[in-house]
């Protein structure tokens, strides 16, 4: 049985570093904002397992219109556990949470190989395929979603 729950920015590096950070020190796991008090993090569990991590984070892209943005990053679900739902989840769990904080816009750096699981969720890549150096090819992508 599966449950999500808030966890700390700490708490995330367990599945932040072998998926998203591979090979890289724990350090590189830390994203700046990860300690405001407007940012969120969220773990899916399974049988008492953390299994997945998303963070939400308050912030604006001036790319887009609007002032109720919110990002979503370092989300990670743990190799063994992909393609069983657990992401969808997670990710919904988040447009839930951003609705109930009046969001409007929710964007993210998506890498080149998640594309299509976001664009199953109708999140809408925005501009072309770009390199974060020393992570790889990214997509932003965007999702526009009405406030509770």
């Amino acid at each position: 049985m599966e449950i999500i729950k808030n966890i700390s920015s700490l708490e995330t590096y367990e599945v932040r570093q072998p998926v998203l950070r591979a090979g890289k020190p724990i350090e590189s796991c830390q994203f700046d904002g990860d300690d405001l008090p407007t940012t969120k993090h969220f773990g899916i569990y399974n049988d008492e397992k953390l299994v997945g991590v998303v963070s939400v984070f308050n912030k604006i892209n001036n790319i887009f219109k609007g002032p109720n943005q919110f990002q979503i990053r370092g989300m990670a679900i743990l190799s063994e556990y992909q393609k069983r739902g657990f992401g969808e989840k997670l990710l919904h769990h988040c447009e839930v949470f951003i609705k109930s904080q009046n969001g409007t816009l929710i964007w993210f750096n998506a890498r080149e190989s998640a594309v299509s699981f976001y664009e199953k969720s109708n999140y809408n890549k925005v501009g072309a395929l770009f390199s974060i150096p020393e992570i790889g090819p990214h997509y932003l992508m965007k999702k526009e979603i009405d406030p509770l």
